[in-house]
């Protein structure tokens, strides 16, 4: 090869080289908007850039709803009979009457129903779970909190407590229950 054929290889590499690097230069320079922001402050903008904090899942109530009508309670046949062993021991351990005791004890026998259709659709968030006994009644459901706190008064469709009413509530504040596996009490 001669001198010049070098040179004019040398070149065209040199050229190639140039026009690339003015090529990155110029596809960078078209993504600085700096240069626009007077005239971008000046019109509205429309984003669809999404908000940091993230949507939270909220609790499809119509799903975990049973379908059936609230039980009236002035006629409702309990299965514990308002004088029974069961009844007095739980009206004195949670300081209620015997009448609240039965219908908690009726309500709590059957809340199982209610929190499994709620699980299934909290699935990995679920933390925990408490019945609060006493004068009201509820089942209380600790999420994490990608979780919408929310309420809803779930009516029992199972036989042993068809019509009773369960308030729900979800508390998206990740607490873990006091109990261990196999029912072993925190100390």
């Amino acid at each position: 090869m001669t001198n010049n054929t070098k040179d004019t290889s040398m070149a065209k590499r040199l050229i190639n080289g140039i026009i690339i690097a003015t090529a990155s230069v110029w596809a960078l320079a078209g993504c600085d908007n700096s240069t626009n922001t007077t005239e971008q402050a000046a019109e509205p903008v429309a984003t669809t850039a999404k908000s940091p904090v993230p949507a939270k899942t909220t609790v499809d109530w119509s799903l975990v709803a049973s379908g059936e009508t609230p039980a009236n309670l002035a006629s409702y046949q309990y299965p514990f009979a308002l004088d029974s062993r069961n009844v007095r021991d739980y009206a004195e351990y949670f300081d209620v009457d015997n009448a609240t005791a039965q219908h908690n004890l009726t309500i709590s026998m059957a809340s199982n129903e209610a929190l499994s259709k709620a699980l299934d659709q909290l699935s990995d968030s679920y933390v925990s779970h408490e019945l609060i006994d006493g004068e009201d009644m509820k089942l209380i459901i600790h999420t994490t909190p990608d979780v919408a706190a929310s309420r809803y008064d779930y009516v029992l469709s199972d036989d042993f407590a068809k019509g009773l009413v369960l308030p729900i509530e979800i508390k998206p504040d990740g607490k873990i229950g006091d109990v261990k596996a196999h029912g072993e009490v925190v100390e």
